[in-house]
C-alpha cells in the first residue's frame, strides 16, 4: 500500500481545497478540534486558532506567510497536563521539530495529536507581513506559496524572513500527514503523504485515493535545499566573524534591553521560572555603584551578555531554527543567526538534530562512555 494519497481538486482555489480537506479531518468522530493558522477579522492578522466547528475553517489559512508564534508552544499548553480528547494540528516543519523536542522534555504529548505538516516555502517576519498585506491588498496566500515553491521572490519589496532563507529542512518530516507542495502538480490534486500509522488511519477514514509518489518531488526539494544551505553557510561565516571574541559579542548584543522577549518567544525555552527574573539578578543598588567605581562606566541594564550566553548553553542543543527569537526582538538584534551558528556546531558535535527524531534523547540527558574520549582522556 502506497504512503501517498490524492484528493481531486474541486476548483482553481488551492486554499479552498486545503480547507475542505481540513474540514473532512475535523468531521471525524475521533478529532475534537483542529489547531490551524486562521485569518482574524481585524487588520488581516493570521494567528493560530483552535477550531471545533467546520464552518469556521473557512477562515483557516495555513498557506499564509505569517508566523507570529511557533505553535509548538500552543500544543504544549494543550497537552502538557494531559488531554483526554484527540486533536489535529497544522504545523510548519520547524514547529514540528520544536514539538518533538518538547515531547522529549516532557513538556508536551505526542499521542493526543495528529500532526498535519506542510511543505514550507517560508514566511515573513511580523513587521514584513504587515507591510506585505498593506502594500499588496490583492495578493493571496496561494500566490505567495506558489512563488516560494518555485524559488521566486514573493510580491512586494520584502523577502522571507532570514530564518526561512537559511532553513535547510523545508519538509515536515515528523508529521503524521504531509501536504505536499514541492514537485507536485498542484493544479490537478492535493497530494498527501501518510508518514505514520496514525496518519494512514486518518487518510483511510476520509476516503482519500492512493497515488504514486510525485516524480519531480526529490529534485524540487533538493534544489530548494541547495539554495538555502549556501545562504546558511554564508550567514554562519559572517556571524562567526562578528562574535569571535567577548568584545565582539558584547558589541553584537549591545542593543539588548533585557526584555526577555526572545526567551518567551522561543518554543523550546520552557522553564516555568527563569533565573534571570529571580532575586539572583535583582542586584543591591550598592552593587551597581561598586561596579561603576571599578569600571568607570556601566552599561545599563546589566547582565545582557551573560543572559544570552546562558541561553546559548541551555538551548543550543535544542534550537530548531524557527527564528522567533529575532522576530520578537524590539531592537532587531539578529539572535537567530547567533543561535543557529552556535547550535549548528553544538548539535554536530553530539551527532544530534533538534526535533529530528522522537527516538533521539537530548544529548545532555544521556551518558555515553565513548563520547568525547579525546577530551576527557578515557581512551588514553
Amino acid at each position: 500500500m502506497t504512503d501517498w494519497y490524492q484528493i481531486e481538486r474541486q476548483g482553481t482555489d488551492l486554499l479552498a481545497d486545503i480547507r475542505q480537506f481540513l474540514k473532512s479531518v475535523l468531521e471525524l468522530e475521533s478529532i475534537s478540534a483542529l489547531l490551524v493558522p486562521r485569518q482574524l477579522p481585524m487588520e488581516k492578522a493570521v494567528m493560530p486558532a483552535l477550531v471545533s466547528r467546520t464552518e469556521l475553517l473557512d477562515e483557516a489559512d495555513p498557506l499564509a506567510p505569517a508566523f507570529a508564534v511557533n505553535s509548538a508552544k500552543n500544543l504544549s499548553r494543550l497537552t502538557r497536563k494531559g488531554l483526554d480528547a484527540q486533536i489535529a494540528a497544522v504545523l510548519r516543519p520547524c514547529e514540528i521539530r520544536a514539538h518533538v523536542e518538547l515531547v522529549k522534555l516532557h513538556q508536551s504529548a505526542q499521542d493526543p495529536v495528529v500532526i498535519i505538516g506542510m511543505d514550507c516555502p517560508g514566511a515573513f517576519t511580523n513587521r514584513d507581513y504587515q507591510r506585505y498585506v498593506e502594500e499588496n491588498p490583492e495578493a493571496t496566500s496561494e500566490a505567495f506559496c506558489k512563488a516560494g515553491i518555485a524559488g521566486e521572490k514573493p510580491p512586494g519589496p520584502a523577502s522571507i524572513s532570514p530564518a526561512c532563507q537559511i532553513c535547510e529542512q523545508p519538509i515536515a518530516e515528523g508529521a503524521d500527514i504531509l501536504i505536499g507542495l514541492y514537485g507536485v502538480e498542484l493544479d490537478k490534486a492535493l497530494f498527501l503523504q501518510a508518514r505514520t500509522e496514525k496518519g494512514r488511519a486518518v487518510m483511510e477514514k476520509i476516503g482519500a485515493g492512493s497515488a504514486e509518489a510525485p516524480k519531480n518531488r526529490e529534485q524540487a526539494v533538493n534544489a530548494q535545499v541547495e539554495v538555502r544551505v549556501a545562504e546558511r553557510d554564508r550567514v554562519f561565516s559572517e556571524t562567526e566573524a562578528a562574535v569571535n571574541s567577548i568584545e565582539k559579542l558584547s558589541a553584537y548584543l549591545a542593543g539588548c534591553v533585557n526584555c526577555y522577549n526572545c526567551r518567551v518567544a522561543c518554543p523550546v525555552c520552557y522553564c516555568r521560572e527563569c533565573v534571570f527574573t529571580t532575586d539572583v539578578f535583582d542586584h543591591d543598588p550598592l552593587q551597581y555603584l561598586q561596579w561603576t567605581e571599578r569600571k568607570g562606566a556601566l552599561k545599563m541594564p546589566t547582565d545582557t551578555v551573560f543572559y544570552h550566553i546562558t541561553r546559548l548553553v541551555h538551548m543550543s542543543t535544542a534550537c530548531v531554527g524557527c527564528g522567533q527569537c529575532s522576530n520578537a526582538c524590539p531592537n532587531d538584534i539578529d539572535l537567530m543567526a547567533l543561535f543557529r551558528t552556535v547550535a549548528h556546531r553544538t548539535q554536530a558535535a553530539f551527532d544530534y538534530g533538534a526535533g529530528r527524531s522522537i527516538e533521539e534523547s537530548p544529548p545532555l540527558l544521556v551518558f555515553k562512555e565513548d563520547e568525547f574520549s579525546d577530551i576527557v582522556g578515557l581512551g588514553s
